[in-house]
């Protein structure tokens, strides 16, 4: 697997810890065990901005930054929809699409 290849694999990672962090401070209101989750969030930013930086030694700054976010974003929002019952309508989704898809453009155009 070459070093971009991994370089990538790490962003994966480290937009997946990033939604961890608000999964972790929502439970750390509605479960009976808030502090357990405030310190999941916690490892959670920390592995997410660990996974950035290593990623970031082969993928340009911009690029690296808005996957990460868009797949925070992005998960985080459907997250929201089947754990939390966040409102799923047409104008969320479509909002969530557009992250998504800016996310694989910015794959695209590296």
């Amino acid at each position: 697997m070459s070093a971009l290849s991994q370089a990538w694999l790490l962003l994966l990672g480290a937009g997946i810890c990033e939604i961890g962090w608000p999964l972790g401070f929502k439970l750390s209101q509605t479960s009976q065990y808030p502090k357990l989750a405030i310190a999941a969030s916690i490892i959670s930013i920390a592995v997410s901005g660990l996974l950035l930086w290593m990623a970031q030694k082969q993928i340009p700054i911009g690029t690296a930054y808005a996957v990460w976010t868009g797949i925070g974003a992005a998960g985080t929002f459907l997250v929201g929809v089947v754990w939390f019952n966040d409102p799923l309508t047409v104008m969320r989704s479509v909002g969530a699409m557009m992250i998504v898809g800016g996310v694989i453009v910015m794959k695209l155009a590296h």
